[in-house]
């Protein structure tokens, strides 16, 4: 990769903001050094900025064995998880595809490819088994079973999940799936993955494991009979009349 964009103040930026206040509980953070191009606002066209420009060899930063949110049920114990910072730098490096590989052929367990957005595919995997605190040896096969040349690295990002089409509908589905159902240290994968002086990183595509696991919460569902309840409560002689 070119060393001339190395990232070097952009981790010096994201080191405050992982540092300040309620920010310390991010798990995620995504940091680019030409935000002026894009809205930050508009989170599909930032993620596209950034996937055109990060390089998974250099632009993964793990922290590992720290404190998260207490109501985030994804780490390896009550308070404690992990963080992950992606500091993508310098011109594009890729054009970003929106249409399926022609030739995609995906192992035993892993079905209905679906493109979530530009350079983004959501992937159905098998259901998750693995214990809390432990990575998930169906995903590391996900990712031994491609070379580096394969057509599914022109994605820069994979997600493996529950319900690839409900991912894909909308990108605040796939922003809540990917990022609340993964623990950086434990369900972040690559296709060529290497570790070189302790700096993890892949030669392929990223992949996340964003199912549900065993230790995570249930979903919160919706219950009409009690939707009903409520909403009786607001009508005219109710105690919440004019407040629901």
């Amino acid at each position: 990769y070119d060393e001339s964009v190395e990232p070097k103040e952009l981790l010096t930026q994201a080191s405050a903001i992982l540092g300040n206040g309620q920010l310390s509980l991010a798990k995620y953070l995504l940091i680019t050094d030409d935000a002026q191009k894009v809205d930050i606002h508009d989170i599909p066209a930032f993620f596209t900025h950034a996937l055109e420009r990060v390089d998974w060899r250099r632009d993964l930063h793990f922290t590992t064995r720290t404190t998260i949110d207490t109501l985030d049920y994804s780490g390896h114990a009550l308070n404690l998880g992990s963080k992950l910072t992606v500091a993508a730098a310098g011109p594009a490096i890729r054009k970003l595809p929106t249409t399926l590989p022609a030739s995609l052929d995906l192992p035993a367990g892993f079905d209905q490819p679906c493109v979530v957005a530009p350079g983004i595919i959501a992937i159905n995997g098998p259901k998750a088994t693995a214990e809390r605190g432990s990575g998930d040896a169906l995903v590391e096969a996900f990712c031994a079973s491609f070379t580096g040349d394969d057509p599914i690295n022109s994605f820069p990002l994979l997600l493996i999940v529950d319900d690839s089409e409900f991912v894909a509908a909308d990108f605040d589905n796939f922003l809540w799936v990917a990022f609340t159902r993964s623990n950086p240290a434990t369900d972040v994968y690559g296709i060529g993955s290497e570790t070189r002086n302790k700096h993890w990183g892949c030669t392929g595509a990223l992949v996340i494991d964003a199912r549900s696991k065993p230790h995570h919460a249930p979903p919160l569902l919706d219950d009409p009979e009690i939707e009903k309840r409520v909403d009786a409560l607001g009508v005219k002689g109710q105690p919440l009349h004019g407040i629901i």
